[in-house]
């Protein structure tokens, strides 16, 4: 894929909004989901303003679907610079998207791409008429009808270079158009012939019954010779097991070591009887063992469980506790960063605003807002520098206030408020 870049500032237009009946659409979109997830609406409303744009998206509509969404503007537009469906550049009024993919470009993608870059140029720009402009993108999902395009929000299927012409021929002069397949086939049947399921055998159960009662037959006429195999199999077994006898023990015959399990120290911490070592040579078990490896025995079972039940403690740095315990209030990691803003015991006349109306404070963080005595707009919308500084580091997202306009925000709703 090409590096996708916004259109030339002198492309630009100087702002965006969506119309009335496009705003209440978009606000529809974002009621779908619940409080702090509304960033997942991101691409039907860019999708929108696309639509409304003529069919590409410009800078500030990105911006405005980022603001109305309460998100960076980085972040959006990285959705849509991401996926090929956002136009960063005018298309003029036909945009074709040719699917290069594997299935188209097996069933002749490239002679479709071949005539376009004959007809149009190359991809990217619009013709000289403003009408047309194409791009080669990933799979559009109609790999049965390969190859086609997709131009504007329609499907054309089964094209040929010549199929293709004709048909912006007829977009260029506003004839009717035919959609999807343009070699009549419904779907996504068989290209050659309509065979499939035409067998009236596949619905009336002879097939299946024909097949069952050969499968019957077969099986039982093959029951005596299958059960003579089987039994002259099972004693060729047993004669070939009596023949070769197997090791006791796969170690049979050289030194092994003992299982963790079987270990004399591990028996006494299970409170058992420790077993005699072994001879390595001869895997005989002695009946006595020496009182010094009694002794380490014992030794390491007691330090087993020291360290099972008493950890050795960690050193801790000289005013470690200290930094924890500080960076744990959130209180003293706001006063290194700035001023605490003056609060009020509570709401004048006992009617709070709701701090929510501005993008950014969920429920959360409205009441940690009024636990620290803010409970107007005109209260954010007063916050020095230093105040929006202490505010998100208390809030545990320093610089968000000032992406998200908190203050901004806040006075305007109280202006409203009046």
């Amino acid at each position: 894929m090409a590096n996708r870049r916004l259109a030339p500032a002198t492309e630009q237009p100087r702002d965006f909004a969506f119309s009335e009946e496009n705003a209440a659409w978009a606000q529809g979109q974002i009621e779908k989901y619940p409080e702090g997830r509304q960033a997942s609406a991101v691409i039907p409303l860019l999708w929108k303003a696309q639509e409304q744009n003529g069919g590409w998206l410009p800078q500030k509509a990105i911006e405005a679907v980022a603001d109305q969404l309460g998100m960076p503007h980085i972040r959006v537009l990285e959705v849509a610079t991401f996926y090929t469906m956002f136009a960063l550049e005018p298309v003029g009024r036909f945009w074709i998207q040719l699917c290069g993919t594997v299935p188209c470009d097996a069933c002749g993608a490239r002679e479709l791409k071949a005539s376009l870059q004959e007809r149009l140029g190359p991809a990217g720009h619009v013709s000289a008429d403003g009408n047309f402009s194409w791009l080669e993108v990933e799979c559009l999902g109609a790999c049965c009808n390969a190859p086609m395009v997709q131009i504007n929000q329609d499907y054309y299927e089964d094209l040929t270079p010549e199929s293709l012409n004709t048909l912006l021929d007829d977009l260029a002069a506003g004839r009717p158009v035919k959609i999807g397949s343009q070699t009549g086939r419904t779907s996504s049947e068989p290209k050659d012939s309509v065979a499939t399921l035409t067998d009236a055998t596949l619905f009336d159960g002879s097939r299946v019954g024909a097949w069952r009662k050969r499968f019957e037959q077969t099986h039982d006429g093959a029951d005596s010779g299958e059960e003579a195999t089987k039994k002259d199999e099972a004693a060729s077994t047993e004669s070939r097991a009596r023949s070769e006898p197997k090791p006791a023990h796969p170690d049979a015959g050289r030194a092994t070591e003992r299982p963790a399990s079987d270990a004399p120290a591990q028996h006494a911490a299970d409170g058992k009887e420790p077993k005699g070592y072994a001879d390595v040579a001869t895997g005989e078990t002695s009946a006595a063992k020496p009182a010094e490896i009694a002794a380490a025995d014992a030794k390491a079972v007691e330090e087993d469980r020291v360290l099972r039940t008493e950890p050795p403690q960690q050193p801790v740095a000289s005013g470690a506790d200290d930094a924890v315990s500080e960076e744990q209030d959130p209180e003293k990691r706001a006063d290194a960063a700035g001023t605490r803003p003056e609060g009020r015991s509570a709401a004048r006349d006992d009617r709070p605003d709701d701090l929510t109306l501005i993008k950014g404070i969920g429920p959360v963080n409205h009441r940690r807002l009024n636990d620290l005595g803010i409970w107007h707009f005109d209260q954010v919308a007063a916050w020095s520098a230093e105040e929006v500084a202490w505010v998100g580091a208390y809030l545990a997202f320093p610089g968000r206030i000032d992406r998200e306009n908190w203050v901004g925000q806040a006075a305007s709703l109280a202006a409203k408020k009046g």
